[in-house]
């Protein structure tokens, strides 16, 4: 199992940027690939980002591509979300989790070691 911790949110103005972090303790020898989701009040939660354990690929969901870019640092255990050019429909609780298994990595489903999330609070 693996523990996460996030980091980085807060309150900024739309057009601003905010970096998340998210720091792994535990079995991190163990490969993984990582995921970011996000939750907004009275929604589902959704999938934002995803990078495989090398950090060779990444994926994005839509209405994040081209603003958002998910990165790794295995040596450090901590990967990232840069968030560029936010806009108040990004305001939500955002995760980390981490992906042992096969499959989509967009599927919440498949992740199994989950954080406690961080805010982020985008003013219009």
């Amino acid at each position: 199992q693996v523990h996460l911790v996030e980091s980085g949110g807060g309150l900024v103005q739309a057009g601003g940027s905010l970096r998340l972090s998210c720091v792994a303790s535990g079995r991190t020898s163990s490969l993984y690939n990582m995921g970011w989701f996000r939750q907004a009040p009275g929604k589902e939660r959704e999938y934002v980002a995803a990078i495989t354990w090398s950090g060779g690929r990444t994926d994005y969901a839509d209405t994040v591509k081209d603003r958002f870019t998910i990165s790794r640092d295995n040596a450090k255990n901590t990967v990232y979300l840069q968030m560029n050019s936010l806009k108040p429909e990004d305001t939500a609780i955002y995760y980390c989790a981490a992906k042992y298994s096969s499959g989509s990595l967009q599927l919440a489903y498949l992740y199994r070691d989950w954080g406690q999330g961080t805010q982020v609070t985008v003013s219009s």
